[in-house]
């Protein structure tokens, strides 16, 4: 029944496409052949917070933000970049070890200049391959390990050698100056300062003189040079906007998420020794750490103090849900769900985190309220597949066996195992009336049936 925030991606790309999402407990980085492993993770409040300073960028730069997708890698380095397919990868080590929001806002302008410099259009045919192969077997190989360990519910992430912004992504440094260019435009079109690019690369800068194996891998993607850095100093004397303050819901929004990324993380113990003071980012991190040591008696009340100061934030209503369902208070869990999705109706993985409350309790009479959540989630983020699995759980409790194997061939189909996804429509169709859902499980079927055929 254990449930976190923290959720493995996998994925196919032929262009970059996502085809599967699971959830697992937060774990440290695992080992084994090739090196560490790595693990993409997912978070309603941080990717929320991620879109509110982006998509102002991916917007002044005449990218539509609803085709570019962001992707949280869990690694502790400071580190970003783009690939191909407009997706940009976010190492949850930028955000927590940034010292402001407008550290990260830099880094979001810079990347997003890659995108509308077109640069990895501009790479060789055969760098561009590469970067999509060793990215897709990334990902791919994320959703294996996760497949083999479903019983246990924590995915294993893929070897640090096929990670292929360790080997090849970094661009010329023509196209960085550029991308810092871009970048600076951006951040002056919505009137926000490039002091925080600056700042980065101050704190960056002593890097370059460490070994290879020392440094930030941003350093190693991202070739830092004297010139970029006087660029930007140029840059932060000239503009106007170099001493405009951000809005302060950005900055309070970003150390709420540096602490719940914190406080997950982190190993609890360090969290409790090193997080100091009662401000509300503190308490976070702390009622987190609490929590994932079970004392519950100890975390709930900081919860329910934070709640008392900021009763509309819908993350802190997401957690208390989280923390009642995952210490077998599961009807409790229900009420802070339900309202962290009136706060924020247009996140899905708080609906699917709703859907699964109510499945979960045993009541069926939660199952039809159940799934009127999942099936509009669902067709905002297909890739959901514990969206996927709680869907059919409830059809088969209601007894549709019909759409409970359609629910599964999707969930199959967004796991890349093609012969179950097959085998599923194929009882799906001999059990759903003429209908929408018979018409989806032909559909699923040709899918798979495409898919063979081009090698995919």
């Amino acid at each position: 029944m254990k449930r976190s925030f923290v959720r493995i991606v996998s994925a196919i790309l032929a262009p970059i496409l996502f085809v599967a999402l699971f959830r697992a407990p937060p774990a440290l980085a695992q080992s084994g052949p090739g090196g560490p492993r790595l693990m993409l993770i997912r978070d309603a409040e941080t990717e929320s917070l991620l879109r509110t300073f982006a998509n102002p960028l991916f917007r002044a730069a005449g990218v539509d933000p609803n085709l570019v997708r962001i992707v949280l890698i869990r690694d502790s380095a400071i580190n970003s970049f783009v690939s191909t397919g407009n997706i940009m990868f976010i190492h949850t080590g930028l955000i927590v070890k940034a010292e402001s929001a407008i550290e990260l806002i830099g880094v979001l302008a810079h990347e997003t200049g890659h995108i509308k410099g077109g640069h990895l259009a501009r790479l060789p045919e055969a760098l561009r391959e590469a970067m999509i192969e060793s990215i897709a077997a990334m990902l791919v190989g994320a959703a294996a390990g996760v497949a083999s360990r479903s019983g246990a519910g924590i995915g294993a992430g893929v070897g640090a050698q096929q990670m292929a912004q360790r080997n090849f992504l970094s661009f010329t440094r023509g196209m960085e100056r550029a991308a810092d260019q871009i970048g600076v435009e951006l951040l002056d079109a919505n009137g926000w300062s490039s002091q925080g690019l600056l700042q980065l690369f101050h704190h960056l800068e002593g890097q370059e003189m460490l070994a290879v194996g020392m440094q930030d891998p941003y350093i190693r993607t991202h070739p830092l040079t004297r010139e970029r850095i006087a660029f930007v100093e140029q840059q932060v004397a000239r503009s106007p906007n170099s001493a405009k303050p951000l809005p302060e819901a950005f900055e309070s929004g970003f150390r709420m998420v540096r602490a719940k990324l914190t406080g997950f993380l982190n190993p609890s113990s360090e969290t409790l020794r090193v997080t100091k003071g009662d401000d509300a980012p503190a308490r976070y991190a702390r009622a987190i750490a609490l929590y994932r040591l079970g004392h519950l008696a100890e975390a709930l009340p900081i919860v329910d103090q934070l709640l008392a100061e900021q009763k509309t934030s819908p993350w802190l209503h997401e957690l208390k849900g989280q923390i009642l369902f995952e210490n077998g208070r599961v009807r409790e869990a229900i009420a802070p769900y339900r309202e962290a999705v009136r706060l924020a109706p247009d996140q899905p993985q708080i609906h699917i985190g709703l859907a699964h409350t109510m499945v979960e309790t045993g009541d069926p009479l939660l199952l039809r309220p159940a799934i009127h959540e999942l099936q509009p989630a669902l067709d905002r983020e297909h890739d959901n597949t514990m969206g996927w699995r709680t869907l059919a759980t409830a059809w088969g409790k209601l007894g549709d066996i019909g759409q409970a194997n359609l629910a599964l061939a999707e969930e199959a189909l967004e796991n890349g195992q093609i012969p179950l996804a097959r085998g599923l429509a194929a009882k799906a169709q001999s059990q759903l009336p003429a209908g929408p859902a018979l018409l989806r499980a032909v559909d699923i079927s040709n899918a798979v049936k495409k898919e063979n055929r081009t090698g995919f």
